[in-house]
């Protein structure tokens, strides 16, 4: 399959909290009141932990017939460090994104190991956002007054 471009876009709707659009799907994002929010949706940081989760899963059910597993049931906690000196602009020696991701993946299946074993290097190598993170890509933000 060729190259496809995925495209999304954000509007600011009331005080922190904001819209995403992509294709007819709507999300909507806040941050809690420690960060100037109402609380009224995840915060992006929560988004972008939960693509990360949203994407393996999807990667083991895309992939688990190819590796002869049968999935039962698949979850994933998920949890990222930010340290938000670096966001309130309070050090500027402070990262303003993530420092760390962790992803505790639970597969409820009885296939053999060995199948096991491969879904997991097949969803490690192939799975979009995942590869996105760990390959630290380009991020081009152009902004422009209107």
């Amino acid at each position: 399959m060729p190259k496809t471009t995925f495209k999304s876009s954000v509007e600011l709707k009331e005080g922190m909290r904001c819209q995403a659009s992509a294709r007819n799907f709507l999300v909507s994002m806040d941050e809690p009141p420690s960060l100037g929010g109402t609380d009224r949706a995840m915060n992006p940081v929560e988004l972008l932990l939960s693509s990360l989760g949203g994407c393996l899963v999807i990667s083991a059910q895309a992939f688990a017939g190819e590796c002869g597993v049968e999935l039962k049931d698949i979850n994933i906690e998920l949890e990222g460090d930010l340290n938000t000196d670096g966001f309130l602009g309070k050090d500027p020696n402070v990262p303003a994104g993530l420092l760390d991701i962790r992803a505790k993946v639970n597969i409820n299946t009885d296939s053999p190991s060995e199948n096991l074993n491969k879904l997991i290097e097949t969803i490690e190598k192939r799975c979009p956002v995942s590869d996105s993170l760990r390959r630290n890509i380009p991020v081009s933000v152009s902004f422009q007054q209107s």
